[in-house]
């Protein structure tokens, strides 16, 4: 039995001033944006800060003038609690859509900045399909320290694919750096160790600037600083004309050259990694030695693709510690013929997220070249399927 104090019986109506006073409060209060009309953003806006004042006016209404709140009975109680409940459960789901618009928002904002950092590939390029794509491991970034870039020049068409050491801002500075230089040095450079060189000096200069950013009052990098163990691994090919591909490769794992052959049961899907031997090491910690020769991989005749990846990919690891076997999944994926790029990253990014049990530990990124060219110039030359030889 709910039992009512002194004066205020329990069917009462809330006193004249109160609801007075609360009528002024909506009409008066930020509740009059509901009325806006022309400007959504104001509408927007007056709403963000309507609703939060209702339900606190509907709180404190309920408090200070409902008699059935000065009620100290169970049920009096109950039915207080009630009232609190939904109130607190209206600013709750406001908050929640209000961050939650706030977070699409900030999606777009990246979303645009990843395509100019990392623009999209061309679906073609002088003949060749194109497609790349990243995994990276953290759940809804788009860009990591994973790098690369396709581009048609006089010489051919030149492919940059890099890892960069670290996580975070900095990493994506770096990025940035090393991009902006390859999309420039690749015109205008006539040999690909030029381009290389290019890369390096805009590296060493962007660590310098960070430097001095981290570092303003000591004129360089402290000697525990990060900056002086960053760096940078990258495998820059030139695929000319006829087919001929020349590497230079800096600390990077060698691509895979996918081809299939006619088989009894269907298609039989090779993958070949390519042997280029020791490479340079990563830019960086040490300068680029004086003689850079380029390593000659042969022709990527039709029919074939390269397969071009970061670390990441092949270092992921199932709950048992076992790697990724990437080799095993492009000879699967390869089957299917003619090879197409984007479906290929796909296949294998399945399998890898179906072996790691979800996201991996590590960025990764896959870079797909497939010639789908009916003929290409045939010169001497050893096809691409054999071990990659330096040039003298």
């Amino acid at each position: 039995m709910i039992r009512s104090r002194a004066g205020a019986p329990a069917g009462a109506r809330l006193p004249t001033r109160t609801r007075a006073a609360f009528r002024a409060l909506v009409r008066a209060g930020p509740l009059r944006v509901l009325a806006l009309r022309g400007d959504p953003r104001r509408l927007r806006r007056g709403l963000s800060l309507g609703l939060p004042t209702l339900w606190g006016a509907v709180a404190i209404t309920y408090k200070m003038a409902c008699p059935l709140a000065q009620e100290t009975g169970l049920g009096a109680r109950i039915v207080s609690s009630a009232v609190f409940f939904a109130v607190g459960t209206g600013l709750v789901l406001h908050i929640r859509h209000t961050l939650l618009r706030e977070l699409r928002q900030m999606r777009k904002i990246a979303h645009a900045a990843q395509n100019v950092l990392l623009r999209p590939l061309p679906p073609r390029v002088d003949g060749l399909a194109v497609a790349g794509g990243q995994l990276s491991a953290d759940r809804g970034a788009g860009v990591g320290g994973d790098l690369y870039e396709v581009l048609t020049t006089e010489q051919g068409v030149r492919v940059v694919m890099g890892d960069v050491r670290g996580h975070g801002l900095g990493a994506l500075s770096t990025v940035a750096a090393v991009l902006g230089s390859f999309r420039e040095a690749a015109h205008d450079e006539a040999e690909l160790a030029g381009v290389l060189r290019r890369l390096e000096r805009a590296l060493a200069r962007h660590l310098r600037e960070r430097s001095r950013a981290e570092h303003p009052a000591g004129g360089g990098a402290e000697p525990d600083s990060p900056l002086a163990e960053e760096f940078v691994t990258l495998l820059l090919l030139e695929i000319r004309p006829d087919g001929e591909v020349v590497a230079l490769n800096c600390g990077h794992p060698w691509p895979y050259l996918l081809s299939s052959t006619p088989g009894p049961r269907g298609p039989r899907g090779r993958a070949e990694r390519l042997a280029g031997g020791e490479p340079l090491p990563p830019l960086g910690p040490f300068p680029l030695p004086a003689d850079l020769p380029l390593v000659r991989c042969g022709r990527l005749r039709p029919g074939e693709a390269l397969v071009l990846h970061t670390d990441g990919v092949e270092d992921a690891r199932d709950r048992r510690g076992r790697f990724f076997p990437l080799h095993t999944a492009l000879a699967e994926a390869v089957r299917v013929r003619p090879v197409v790029p984007q479906a290929l990253i796909h296949a294998v990014f399945a399998q890898l997220l179906r072996h790691a049990g979800g996201l991996p530990a590590d960025d990764g990124a896959l870079l797909v070249l497939a010639n789908d060219r009916r003929r290409v110039v045939v010169q001497q030359g050893e096809p691409i399927r054999r071990p990659a030889q330096r040039a003298t």
